[in-house]
């Protein structure tokens, strides 16, 4: 980076340092400030409290000191033990923030850069660092520093000040002082530019090790990964790698302890030789007369404790411009821009649900693909069909839906809405048109309303209904708490586990109390038994009512509830139609599908 670059990526850092911590900031502030000049209190008042008794001032003098000397020392103590609890909140808010921040980007990413695995690993990788102690972290420990170093560089000058101009110390032992403090900063420079190159180097080696350590911890500390792990004997295998991981980490970091160790030597000895000399300085001037010795004691700790500020903000400034290459990397990830055109239509409301969905001349490439996931497509469907869409895995199905919920847009061609571009529409509330149950659906530990509701308040009626719709009564009416009981044991001891259809079943009832104009369901009776399979395809039509649904399905028995089939085949529709006349025709791709599942449920009864 040249300076300007430096400067402006400080600017921008210190300015969102301000705007999402700024509580935290004014109270480091505070507390930094009170507790660095808390000991030149003492300092102070204890050489004039010397000086009153060797020149034999008048008692009152010294007892207005010692009052002054108690009272602003009792006053400080109390600014820094006021401001200290508050800190703390404050650093554990700032905590709760930057989780925060990383979920709010993650929500208002576009799909395509949520499903990226560069994004993922660069995600990862700038909140490791933060763990760690970088970018905007070593921000806010470079502002504490410096305004603790500043401090006292400010108050071991207004204490000094007297002994730099004072006639009685040689002008050959000022200059030579500030010579000192000049080669000492310059070699402080210079160690701690090797000392973070050291450090950045070590941090590099570790990202891909790091990452490693936390995916095997959650393999350890995830309840669910537990019945795998036993049934499996996979414990020693994972025990044995972090211990790998462990110790190559730990002799990495050896290496840099040693190195540290051997770079940052001269600045140590520069440092000492400074203050030895600086207390040379003093004890010739004291045995010279030209100050008294509660001066002396006054200097020592000033002089000694200036050189020592300067050279840390001298440092912390270094360490801060290092820093820029974390905090371009951590606002690099902030910076992914949302491509996607977000609309500013509002979605036509229609008494009548008279709306049609076209699909126009549709491919679709995945982002960094040459091939086309969807190919030419063309399909129209409006408000109150049930749609089927079959096929392979790998033939589109699921990008089709993607395509039609806007999660991606088209490489080529559109996708209307009553005629209109769905691009034009507000994004937010065409999302809302939507009810979906993915294949890979998640349920949170929290109470079974939330999770059918998916919001922290709920109506318990229209819970209870939806479950019921969605084949979850029987289960439900054996929970001891109603919707009010808790999924897993993550947040509630008495939480319940359940099964895979159960959880299906809850998916379902999730999509039902959305609703929505449209209900989409990927793959919706997988984890089914036979019997709730059929029961849920035989109260189909009753649950979706008017609204369009959507079923992506391997199970073509499921075809035969719906108006239309959609066989789709390496990225493009080559069939359509009603379950009947497809399966009529021997030479279609879905009679090919029927009769291979047909043939395996024969055969299965025949070893029955």
């Amino acid at each position: 980076m040249t300076f300007r670059e430096h400067i402006k990526m400080e600017r921008r850092a210190l300015k969102e340092l301000w705007h999402h911590h700024r509580t935290y900031v004014i109270y480091m502030c505070l507390f930094f400030v009170f507790q660095a000049a808390y000991p030149y209190i003492p300092t102070y008042f204890s050489a004039e409290i010397i000086n009153n008794l060797y020149d034999g001032a008048p008692i009152s003098t010294i007892i207005t000191n010692v009052a002054l000397a108690v009272g602003l020392t009792f006053l400080c103590h109390g600014i820094v033990r006021f401001v200290q609890p508050r800190l703390s909140i404050a650093h554990n808010n700032t905590f709760k923030t930057e989780d925060w921040l990383y979920s709010k980007k993650a929500m208002e990413m576009e799909y395509s850069s949520i499903e990226s695995s560069d994004i993922a690993l660069l995600r990862s990788r700038v909140r490791q660092e933060s763990h760690f102690g970088f970018n905007l972290w070593q921000l806010l420990k470079t502002v504490r520093n410096n305004v603790s170093n500043i401090t006292r560089i400010v108050c071991s000058l207004a204490l000094s000040i007297s002994f730099f101009i004072s006639s009685g110390v040689p002008l050959f032992g000022k200059l030579g002082l500030v010579g000192l403090l000049i080669i000492t900063i310059v070699v402080d420079v210079l160690c701690t530019a090797k000392s973070q190159k050291i450090s950045n180097r070590f941090w590099d080696e570790c990202s891909t090790i790091n990452m490693m350590s936390d995916k095997y911890e959650e393999l350890v500390n995830n309840y669910g990964y537990s019945m795998d792990t036993r049934l499996y004997s996979m414990e020693n295998g994972i025990l044995s790698r972090i211990k790998e991981i462990d110790t190559t980490e730990n002799k990495k970091g050896l290496k840099r302890s040693f190195q540290w160790m051997i770079v940052n030597f001269p600045k140590v000895i520069v440092a000492d030789i400074l203050k030895f000399g600086a207390y040379i300085l003093l004890i010739w001037c004291s045995i010279k007369g030209a100050m008294s010795v509660g001066d002396i004691t006054k200097y020592v700790v000033c002089i000694v404790g200036l050189i020592e500020a300067v050279s840390q903000v001298v440092r912390n400034t270094q360490i801060s411009f290092l820093n820029h290459t974390y905090l371009e990397r951590y606002f690099s990830y902030f910076d992914i821009p949302n491509n996607m055109y977000q609309g500013s239509l509002t979605v036509e409301k229609r008494m009548d649900n008279e709306y049609y969905v076209e699909f126009r001349n549709v491919s679709f490439k995945y982002p960094n693909t040459d091939t086309y996931a969807l190919k030419n497509v063309n399909v129209k469907f409006k408000i109150g069909e049930k749609l089927a869409v079959v096929g392979m895995n790998g033939s589109g199905k699921t990008t089709f839906i993607k395509l039609l919920c806007r999660l991606y847009d088209p490489t080529e061609g559109e996708i209307l809405l009553n005629g209109v571009n769905i691009k034009k529409y507000d994004y937010d509330e065409y999302m809302q048109i939507f009810s979906v149950v993915f294949q890979d659906f998640k349920l949170f530990a929290f109470t079974l309303g939330q999770n059918v509701a998916c919001a922290p308040t709920y109506d318990a009626k229209k819970v209870e209904e939806c479950l019921k719709n969605a084949g979850f009564e029987d289960r439900y009416k054996s929970l001891p708490d109603g919707a009010e009981t808790y999924l897993y044991k993550r947040f509630d001891k008495s939480g319940i586990e359940i099964s895979g259809g159960e959880a299906q079943k809850i998916a379902l009832a999730r999509a039902l109390y959305k609703d929505s104009p449209f209900i989409i369901l990927d793959e919706p009776t997988s984890a089914l038994d036979p019997v709730s399979e059929y029961e849920i395809y035989s109260s189909f039509n009753t649950i979706t009512g008017e609204k369009t649904a959507i079923y992506i399905s391997h199970r073509l028995a499921s075809c035969r509830f719906c108006d239309n089939i959609l066989v789709f085949h390496n990225g493009e529709i080559i069939e359509e139609g009603k379950h009947d006349t497809l399966v009529s025709n021997e030479n279609s791709k879905y009679y090919e599908l029927w009769s291979a599942q047909a043939k395996y449920y024969v055969e299965d009864n025949i070893d029955e």
